[in-house]
């Protein structure tokens, strides 16, 4: 069997920036077992597998090294940008059916568009394990689908140097730990990383479904609905963020790594 793989840089306008993502689109469903044996394979953050279907949608489906997730953001960009730009998509929008319900794609001049649902976070308490495992403690604690820490300046999610022995040995499937703070610059409304433990990228370059949590939480705090974030890992991400009442729009860049075949 063979399989069309991409290497998809999402996020960003240039090669080596952004979070990359594996992009296999397949002609029907193949076993669970292989699709998670290729994400093991690819060793990247997520590895996105779609299937066209009669009504026009596509059927999407995530997974990472370990587990097939249930929302992924950048994977979500990247097989959009497969689509449009590699399969030659002539529709304006593309519908995702997914473990998350419907999602939208639509081309919005150089960027893409994706509509996502919008998970406010809760006040927390941050768990021991958390607290031992940062070298700098937030002023405050939210949870959503992942722990969302709120820290006092743009320095100090620079400066924060996550310990994977003591974070390790949390399981938070599929969630994470979503560090952030206000944006320093008047270009950037707020600023983030994302750490996993266990997983294969312990540190997320770029994570789109975490700010399904992070726009609704700073769409509140500045009180204002269209904001710029800056995600703050070595490679580097740039997102346009809007809250739109339930749904949160998430406008990036994505760019063509490589292309070539699977055999299996």
């Amino acid at each position: 069997m063979n399989i069309p793989i991409y290497q998809i840089d999402a996020f960003t306008n240039h090669l080596f920036g952004g979070n990359p993502a594996a992009v296999c689109p397949l002609d029907h469903w193949i076993d669970d077992d292989l699709l998670q044996n290729i994400a093991m394979e690819n060793n990247l953050a997520e590895t996105a597998f779609f299937v066209p279907l009669p009504s026009g949608n596509f059927h999407l489906r995530w997974f990472t090294p370990e587990i097939e997730m249930d929302l992924c953001g950048h994977a979500t960009l990247a097989s959009a940008h497969v689509i449009f730009e590699e399969l030659k998509f002539k529709n304006e929008e593309i519908v995702f059916e997914t473990k998350s319900g419907l999602l939208n794609v639509k081309k919005k001049g150089t960027l893409l568009e994706l509509d996502f649902p919008s998970r406010p976070p809760s006040v927390s308490n941050l768990p021991a394990i958390i607290s031992k495992g940062l070298n700098i403690q937030p002023r405050e604690v939210w949870k959503a689908r992942d722990y969302l820490l709120v820290y006092d300046t743009q320095d100090d999610i620079t400066r924060i140097i996550p310990n994977l022995s003591f974070l390790n040995q949390i399981n938070l499937d599929p969630g994470g730990i979503i560090v952030t703070a206000p944006g320093q610059s008047k270009d950037v409304d707020f600023v983030s990383r994302f750490f996993t433990p266990r997983a294969a990228v312990f540190e997320d370059p770029v994570t789109g479904s975490a700010h399904c949590t992070l726009i609704p939480f700073w769409a509140d705090r500045l009180k204002k609905s269209n904001m710029r974030a800056l995600q703050l890992s070595k490679r580097g991400g740039k997102l346009f963020c809007e809250l739109n009442n339930q749904r949160v729009k998430i406008r990036g860049q994505a760019v063509k790594y490589l292309n070539g075949t699977i055999l299996v």
